[in-house]
């Protein structure tokens, strides 16, 4: 009987020994994915800030910092885990389009840099800055009214989005950021959407953002550099071609060297890579506990939209192949279907799969990016273990929720006991 193996590891031997369901890493895939970005663009002064909202796993983290990763952060419990895994905070972007002032301060005292996403936030945090008497350095978000052939819902750079400052309106609030006490303007941020397939979409922001450049120089206000965000698409189903790091650089930086050529300035470039660097690096692998031939032959495992929510929300297609017969032949026409009590808990419609049998174990490919992150206790259902495996050694990287961690920081009242 022939298995899957992922990372050299056989998937059928971790699910026995771990467990399932059940997120397996390959550590490999993760650093030659970053890798491909830091050779792509090795002839431009580039940073790569990883967007830790795609998979927080400390790690994973762990694993980046290592290769030199700074980190894009949308909350303060994603700036402290980028702290606690080394991360310099030199290479660290507060970002988000909500933040309170505990997060304001929480950025400021740890001295990271802001994208700062409104006139709102702006003078709040010149406030915050001015009562704990340091100074901050901040990007403005931009939104450039850019419209990316993707899922509406993963849209960030379109004129109605919530992110950032209309194009028009730019100019104007980097003017007051760059007469604030305590508050240094070094650049300009934006994030047009996520799983782009076609990478001229990116050509067209960045020509966008140097124009702001160039003029914001024009008026006498220096900026160190562009960061353009992620959203680089992965191949989730089989005839997909993700572009690649390469590709993207192709079509960044003829519109760097023209802004070089024309208004002779040369910003760095940062770039905000989440789901392209960790992807395809994880899978999901669940066990089969019933085989229904109803209107439709449902097989349902023990995993569902509390630990995948990406094709009940994106109706995102993932891969699925049956991991104990990886090799057979495929001849059933399956939908995968998960344990929520909800209709819409459907992982997988109308797979062509070898025969499935109570037991079994599917796994769910390509979900290193917004899977266990995304996840939840819905149905009262504890939260799966993660392993990260490399040449075929694995080791656990989060334990398994028991029924304890449901109850975790719940309180009864004394008048209900």
């Amino acid at each position: 009987m022939s298995h899957l193996y992922f990372g050299g590891a056989d998937v059928v031997e971790l699910a026995e020994e771990y467990g399932t369901p059940l997120y397996i890493t390959d550590e490999n895939r993760i650093i030659e994915n970053f890798r491909s970005y830091k050779t792509a663009f090795e002839d431009y002064d580039t940073d790569i800030y990883y967007a830790v909202k795609a998979n927080g796993n400390l790690a994973i983290l762990k694993l980046l910092a290592r290769e030199g990763a700074g980190a894009d952060v949308f909350s303060t419990g994603e700036l402290q885990l980028t702290k606690l895994a080394g991360i310099e905070r030199e290479k660290i972007l507060f970002n988000g389009n909500s933040k309170s002032d505990d997060d304001l301060i929480a950025a400021v005292e740890s001295g990271v840099r802001v994208s700062v996403d409104s006139y709102d936030e702006l003078n709040a945090l010149a406030s915050v800055s001015e009562q704990l008497g340091a100074e901050v350095e901040i990007a403005i978000r931009v939104n450039p009214d850019i419209s990316a052939d993707i899922n509406p819902k993963i849209a960030t750079g379109l004129k109605e989005s919530k992110f950032g400052v209309p194009y028009g309106e730019v100019m104007k609030i980097c003017r007051a950021a760059h007469s604030m006490r305590n508050i240094s303007l070094r650049g300009l941020h934006c994030h047009i959407g996520s799983q782009i397939l076609d990478v001229r979409v990116f050509g067209d922001a960045a020509d966008k953002m140097l124009n702001l450049v160039a003029s914001l120089h024009e008026a006498g206000i220096e900026l160190e550099f562009v960061d353009l965000g992620g959203g680089l698409g992965i191949g989730y189903r089989p005839e997909e071609k993700a572009p690649t790091p390469a590709e993207l650089h192709d079509a960044l930086l003829p519109a760097f060297e023209r802004n070089k050529a024309e208004a002779g300035i040369a910003p760095k470039l940062i770039l905000e890579p989440g789901r392209s660097i960790v992807g395809s690096a994880s899978i999901l692998v669940s066990r089969v506990n019933a085989v229904k031939h109803a209107f439709k032959n449902f097989v349902a495992i023990d995993a569902g939209f509390n630990l995948l929510i990406r094709p009940v929300m994106y109706d995102a297609y993932h891969e699925v192949v049956v991991a104990n017969r990886y090799n057979e032949p495929c001849t059933e026409l399956y939908t995968i279907v998960g344990p929520i009590c909800e209709a819409g808990d459907i992982i997988a419609r109308d797979r062509l799969l070898p025969e499935v049998k109570r037991g079994d174990l599917i796994a769910i490919l390509d979900t290193g990016a917004y899977g266990f992150s995304m996840s939840s206790q819905y149905n009262g259902r504890p939260r799966c273990a993660e392993v990260l495996v490399r040449d075929g050694h694995a080791d656990l990287i989060r334990e398994r929720e028991s029924f304890e961690d449901l109850l975790r920081n719940q309180k009864v009242p004394a008048r209900l006991r």
